[in-house]
């Protein structure tokens, strides 16, 4: 019988030894982008995970090229990295809604756990004010419920079931080739 620890008041596995996480990160908005992407990789960094980044040009690109790295079995969780800004229109709503529900369905139907670290934010300054926080969320998050679904299916990490792929390495940039 599989046991695995409920505890709410327990501290969360954040341990990323041996863990591949992939970080696709948007480069609208990319003052904001740029810094969730380099706090979230140095916290990836200090748990212990090796990072694979991808960047797309907005937020709606997030799920697509996500689902791509969680089909690939390659990673062991996904951080999904961006910034929508409220405009004048209604826009910001669109696409707010819908990068959201597609990182919910890319986790939902790929097993990999996506942290979400798309920013909605009134102002500019909004999204630089909650930045660091965000990324070192999303970056532990994500390490938390890679470990949490490899202790529930008794592997060592993904790569248990994943086709052969390259080594994790710790902060490379892929093409879309790659993935």
């Amino acid at each position: 019988m599989l046991r695995v620890n409920t505890n709410t008041g327990g501290a969360p596995e954040l341990d990323g030894s041996g863990l591949h996480i992939g970080v696709v990160v948007s480069r609208f908005n990319a003052d904001i982008c740029d810094a969730l992407r380099d706090a979230c990789v140095h916290e990836l960094e200090h748990l212990g995970a090796a990072a694979t980044v991808v960047s797309v040009p907005g937020a709606l690109e997030i799920p697509l090229v996500a689902q791509t790295m969680g089909q690939s079995g390659n990673f062991d969780a996904l951080i999904a990295l961006g910034a929508v800004i409220r405009g004048e229109t209604y826009h910001f709503e669109v696409v707010s809604n819908e990068a959201s529900r597609g990182v919910m369905a890319v986790q939902l139907d790929t097993g990999i756990p996506v942290a979400n670290g798309i920013l909605t934010c009134f102002t500019d300054a909004q999204a630089h004010v909650r930045v660091r926080q965000k990324a070192e969320d999303c970056a532990r998050a994500a390490v938390e419920m890679a470990n949490l679904l490899i202790a529930m299916t008794g592997r060592t990490t993904r790569h248990d079931i994943a086709p052969p792929g390259p080594p994790p390495q710790a902060r490379r940039a892929v093409t879309a080739e790659e993935i």
